[in-house]
């Protein structure tokens, strides 16, 4: 009996989703067994301490990002550019703490806030940029998507994106995590460190989404006003963080010592680079927010005179007799 093609053609399409979630998890064991047993022997862009949870959201935002490109009607597909940037945005994250960047950035205080920077920052700012939303919804599971319309969570995320909370979030968690005695435990537990680095991962990719939504309010949360506000108020605290750790003459953080520094760098001039990443680069990252921002207002308000023009022109036109 000949089999009927379109069948097996079906099961074949079926099959594949399980085969390619398989290799991964495959690939994700080899590397976790690895990093466990040979540390150092792995290539500095393989993970010296694996971390699932950020292989798994790695993976799974590329792949479900790509397959809903390829589900996406043309005209809804977004631009090149905004492909790039979620692509390079994900896998600099991914570059932040499944590297042997992460290695350095558990013993060398500067590289810690570079890494941060890229975590709570750079990399954020360029997936909120980005704009994935329509794309990551159409290539995710089905069952996964009302997950996202679950009212307990969307009540989280609007407590959380509220402008009187976001802010405040933003810089409190930069200020809460490099408290010394905080900051101490954190680098020796491994689970407040895991901790540590979700909440500003998270925290950044919200705080961005919220403030660089190209569209207009409604149906974006909040007017281009306040979001020019929200910039502003993250601003000025950060710099007089990064002022005060760039310009101390006390060390804040020996706990580095204790993991054991890997870089010939004095512990103060250590603490002093580290300041001025949360200085310098912050206020670029703040900078360039605010242009996209007036960049958004100034489409935006194109895009409304030129509906206001074509209903005057409606209107202005000779009714048939």
């Amino acid at each position: 009996m000949v089999p009927d093609t379109a069948q097996t053609e079906r099961r074949t399409r079926d099959l594949r989703p399980w085969l390619i979630y398989g290799a991964f998890i495959a690939v994700g064991a080899a590397l976790d067994t690895a990093s466990r047993h040979f540390p150092t022997a792995m290539p500095f862009f393989l993970p010296w301490e694996f971390n699932w949870p950020m292989y798994l959201a790695t993976g799974l935002g590329l792949g479900w990002y790509v397959r809903g490109l390829r589900r996406l009607s043309p005209a809804r597909r977004p631009h090149p550019l905004r492909i790039a940037l979620y692509i390079i945005g994900v896998l600099s994250l991914y570059a932040m703490l499944q590297t042997h960047i992460d290695f350095y950035a558990q013993r060398v205080f500067f590289v810690h806030r570079a890494a941060h920077f890229v975590l709570h920052h750079a990399g954020a700012f360029l997936i909120a940029l980005s704009w994935p939303g329509a794309a990551l919804s159409a290539g995710m599971p089905r069952g996964l998507r009302p997950v996202l319309l679950w009212r307990p969570l969307s009540r989280v995320v609007d407590v959380l994106q509220h402008p009187a909370v976001a802010p405040v979030l933003f810089v409190g968690l930069l200020y809460l995590w490099l408290l010394p005695s905080l900051h101490t435990r954190v680098m020796l537990d491994s689970n407040l460190y895991d901790l540590m680095n979700w909440s500003m991962t998270i925290n950044g990719i919200m705080f961005w989404c919220l403030v660089l939504d190209p569209r207009p309010k409604p149906p974006a949360r909040l007017s281009h006003l306040k979001r020019g506000l929200m910039i502003l108020l993250i601003e000025l605290p950060q710099m007089a963080l990064g002022a005060v750790l760039s310009l101390s003459r006390t060390n804040y953080y020996p706990v580095y010592d204790i993991c054991g520094r890997v870089l010939d760098v004095p512990a103060l001039s250590d603490q002093h680079y580290g300041g001025l990443i949360i200085w310098l680069p912050g206020t670029l990252t703040s900078f360039a927010a605010m242009i996209f921002v007036l960049m958004t207002m100034h489409r935006c308000e194109l895009r409304a005179e030129a509906r206001g023009a074509a209903k005057n022109v409606d209107s202005a036109a000779p009714q048939p007799a």
